[in-house]
């Protein structure tokens, strides 16, 4: 399992290899604005923890220009800025973020979802599908199994929201961020929240449900995300044709080193 992955939320998912060609670069991220930019996105998506309290802006940067496979200049290059603007995932591309400490799991194979609040930017039905295929990305891999319930706790708790909505981490209207999710535990643990500031789609317009909520549920069942451009935990979100969609490799070894292989019915 790479160390780093969902779009916009939770952002999106595939980015093509960094391109081969000359990259024209800034001198220095040099303006006040530059800066203040380029700290907000390193503050939120590779925030500093011990081993890295010491690090410079510029080695802040090449870090995140290692995990995305960019050319290593530690400045603020078109190719990195190009990065800042994709729509992508909400939580962080490093592993150590305080909400996911240690590897956290579920103890148990059976688990519980609610959809609590919906977008009307789909049928209610068309949100129910795509919530169920998107878990079943998982379940069809692992010894997991998922079943909705309507009232009660539940361990997944899954809802569209704007801005603040009260789990202290807001959504930031249409674009950039687009979901996140809370990895397995107690309370807001395994938790799922779409922005409703987005266009949700069924199909390759705008933001696609089930791509976003499959990057999305992974969060809740304990992966972070994936340096490995194509995997479903890449954090930056593009589109696929759900219809052919296949769990990729480097995802199906990540959950299933969390909760084994899918057993036989028989």
């Amino acid at each position: 399992m790479g160390t780093m992955y969902y779009l916009l939320l939770c952002a999106a998912i595939f980015l093509p290899e960094a391109s081969a060609f000359p990259v024209q670069l800034r001198p220095e991220p040099g303006t006040s604005r530059d800066l203040q930019k380029i700290k907000a996105y390193l503050d939120k998506f590779f925030p500093i923890f011990t081993k890295t309290q010491n690090l410079s802006i510029e080695e802040r940067i090449k870090e995140m220009q290692r995990f995305f496979h960019l050319t290593i200049t530690g400045k603020l290059d078109t190719e990195t800025e190009k990065i800042m603007t994709l729509p992508r995932c909400g939580l962080p591309d490093v592993a150590e973020y305080q909400t996911f400490p240690g590897t956290p799991r579920w103890k148990k194979t059976h688990l519980t979802y609610n959809i609590v609040r919906y977008t009307s930017d789909l049928p209610r039905k068309k949100v129910d599908d795509a919530i169920k295929r998107a878990l079943m990305v998982w379940s069809d891999v692992t010894p997991l199994r998922f079943q909705r319930v309507y009232t009660g706790q539940a361990d997944i708790v899954i809802g569209f929201a704007r801005r603040e909505h009260g789990d202290g981490y807001p959504f930031d209207g249409r674009g950039n961020t687009l979901a996140h999710a809370f990895a397995p535990g107690e309370g807001i643990g395994g938790d799922a929240h779409f922005d409703d500031d987005e266009k949700w789609s069924d199909f390759n317009q705008d933001v696609n449900l089930f791509l976003v909520a499959a990057h999305e549920f992974g969060h809740s069942l304990g992966l972070a995300h994936s340096n490995v451009p194509g995997a479903l935990m890449y954090p930056l979100y593009s589109y696929q044709n759900p219809q052919t969609f296949r769990l990729p490799a480097d995802d199906r070894r990540g959950i299933q080193k969390l909760y084994g292989k899918k057993t036989s019915n028989f």
